[in-house]
């Protein structure tokens, strides 16, 4: 299976407005709807997209900021066709493109919205804050002044002016800007007063928005979150359901005359191979007792809040060993579809999936559509299993019990997933051989265990540590791909904002001062180095003559001596003073370069 989880981060349900003249739709309320965009009834407008683009009869340009919103250095700059964004095409690992750019949050369909503190440009006039406002709110001789779609009223902190202005002159004010501004020298009190409203303005918008989402998440707690409910299997895209022929259907033994014919008790040739029986098909008829896939013969559960482990399934009937519980429904996709979801939840920082493998190219994802089996928690020491059976010629997932249940029991099994993007998730099933992490094998209860008749792999599984090979905490950590490395790390560690997608080698393997193929590594921290740089770099230690770098004492290299850590400060405080005299460059420069990306910040 692969990485499935019964929490979801769905949007809440509310009304749509739609765009008449495109398929956009957002949510009503001004913290969705895209500013400038023109509200014609509840659930009418035309949104932002289809201003004309036009100033005074001459089409209207973005006007680019002058530095790097990545590295905030001015020079050579990839400007956005769509928004002030600017960027070195090396900070975005790309070259320099022929023709327009939009950066990846204009193509991603980001928007200025209302009660919004944005930087402004406005004629020969410096970036200014202002925060974005309804036209609805705005004094009526503001709204009577001259405007297209898309350009929407900002108010200026400072001067308390009102301006119709478009996305291409704005771009997002972020929190402790006000810091990266005042260290300026020719700072006047208007501005000086602009940036403390703005930043008091910011401060309340932020509460308030931290309130809303509060009040919505302790409503949330309350239901289970949303998804639509469907009771079969729904194929996406190019995926294919197959239906057999009755002539392709097996047909077993049992009588009509027996007294349960193809039930759990009998020897069914059909249920042992896990095949369902067909009505037309089976000597039973409608009196077969292996139709529960097609007859919906689901047992009687109920969603509910779980103690530390989100929603769960509990079963309110009494179930024996072998019952079947109920299907596993939801969209089947193909290998393409599934790899495109997992690559959108990671950039959206989503890592909870509803995903069960079907066959060999089509996997089973209930996150957006699916029934109740959805919310059944893992667990190390299951009480229920998945079991994959051919029904009417297709193959379908049913979870079957694997003891005797009592009444009121939360149903689990085991997920057996492999971490998506390396990135390993704690288990808090709380069952006695938890193994504490999901996806690792659970701890034998018992001492005594079969010997295997014979051992093909002395070395056994590939297995990581526990713990961060840089700070040696433990916590949510992103393990390494390289064969045989145990090796693992916190995203922080790494300078990592979010899990590398794909297959991923960390730092260990390669030489710290050039970053060639390591051939020497450190046993105490990541460092390592190459053929060229490995003459004296490592001592053998006092631990079983381990090597050891330069940064720890070889008497006792666990510990970081005096020098490391006086290097590492020295580092730290040089990286930090450049990264603020860069930043505080930034806002000095008027020229009309460009920017597209989210800005660094310390």
């Amino acid at each position: 299976g692969l990485n499935f989880s019964p929490f979801n981060s769905n949007k809440h349900l509310c009304r749509l407005i739609r765009c008449i003249r495109c398929p956009l739709a957002y949510h009503t309320g001004d913290s969705c709807v895209a500013a400038g965009s023109v509200v014609l009834t509840h659930h009418i407008m035309i949104c932002s997209n289809h201003g004309s683009g036009k100033k005074n009869g001459l089409l209207s340009s973005p006007v680019n900021v002058g530095w790097c919103f990545l590295c905030a250095r001015g020079g050579k700059l990839l400007c956005c066709d769509s928004c002030p964004a600017s960027f070195h095409p090396e900070c975005l690992e790309m070259e320099m493109p022929e023709g327009p750019w939009s950066c990846s949050d204009c193509r991603a369909g980001k928007k200025p919205h209302y009660k919004q503190i944005v930087w402004v440009k406005l004629g020969n006039y410096r970036w200014w804050p202002a925060e974005i406002c309804n036209p609805r709110l705005v004094p009526s001789n503001i709204q009577s002044l001259r405007h297209d779609i898309g350009d929407f009223p900002v108010f200026f902190f400072g001067s308390h002016d009102y301006y119709w202005i478009n996305q291409g002159r704005v771009f997002p004010y972020v929190e402790n800007d006000k810091n990266f501004v005042t260290g300026q020298i020719n700072i006047n009190k208007t501005f000086k007063k602009a940036l403390e409203e703005a930043a008091r303005r910011f401060q309340e918008l932020k509460a308030q928005r931290e309130s809303r989402e509060a009040l919505e998440q302790e409503r949330n707690s309350r239901k289970p979150p949303p998804y639509k409910f469907i009771k079969s299997n729904k194929p996406v895209g190019k995926v294919q359901m197959h239906v057999a022929d009755l002539s392709e259907i097996p047909r077993c033994n049992c009588r009509p005359t027996d007294e349960h014919p193809c039930s759990l008790d009998s020897q069914c040739l059909n249920r042992m191979l896990q095949y369902e029986c067909h009505p037309q098909v089976c000597p039973a008829g409608d009196n077969c007792e292996n139709q529960c896939f097609s007859k919906r013969l689901y047992a009687e559960t109920e969603v509910i809040k779980t103690d530390g482990r989100g929603w769960g399934l509990r079963t309110n009937q009494a179930l024996r060993k072998g019952d079947f519980v109920t299907e596993y429904v939801g969209e089947v996709i193909d290998s393409e579809e599934c790899q495109q979801r997992i690559k959108r939840a990671h950039e959206n920082h989503v890592t909870n999936f509803y995903m069960l493998t079907l066959t060999k190219d089509r996997v089973i994802d209930a996150g957006p559509k699916g029934n109740s089996s959805r919310f059944m928690n893992h667990s190390c020491s299951p009480n229920c299993e998945t079991q994959k059976w051919t029904v009417n010629g297709d193959v379908r997932i049913g979870l079957f019990t694997l003891c005797d249940i009592e009444s009121g029991t939360e149903l689990t099994f085991n997920y057996n997933l492999h971490c998506v993007g390396n990135r390993r998730s704690s288990c808090h099933c709380g069952a006695d051989n938890c193994s504490g992490f999901l996806g690792v094998q659970p701890t034998a209860r018992n001492a005594k265990l079969k010997p295997k008749k014979r051992k093909l792999r002395p070395e056994g599984k590939h297995t990581h540590e526990y713990f961060c090979f840089r700070c040696g905490e433990g916590g949510e950590l992103v393990m390494c791909d390289r064969k045989d490395c145990p090796k693992a790390y916190h995203l922080l560690c790494l300078n990592l904002t979010k899990p590398p997608y794909g297959r991923w080698e960390c730092p260990w393997h390669d030489c710290s001062v050039c970053g060639s193929p390591a051939s020497s590594l450190c046993d105490f921290c990541p460092r390592s180095f190459c053929q060229d740089h490995e003459a004296g770099a490592l001592t053998a230690s006092s631990l079983e003559d381990r090597p050891c770098c330069s940064s720890h004492n070889p008497r006792a290299p666990t510990q970081r001596s005096t020098k490391g850590n006086t290097v590492l400060f020295f580092f730290f405080f040089f990286f930090l003073t450049s990264a603020m005299a860069a930043i505080q460059t930034r806002h000095t420069h008027t020229q009309t370069h460009t920017h597209t990306e989210p800005r660094c910040r310390l």
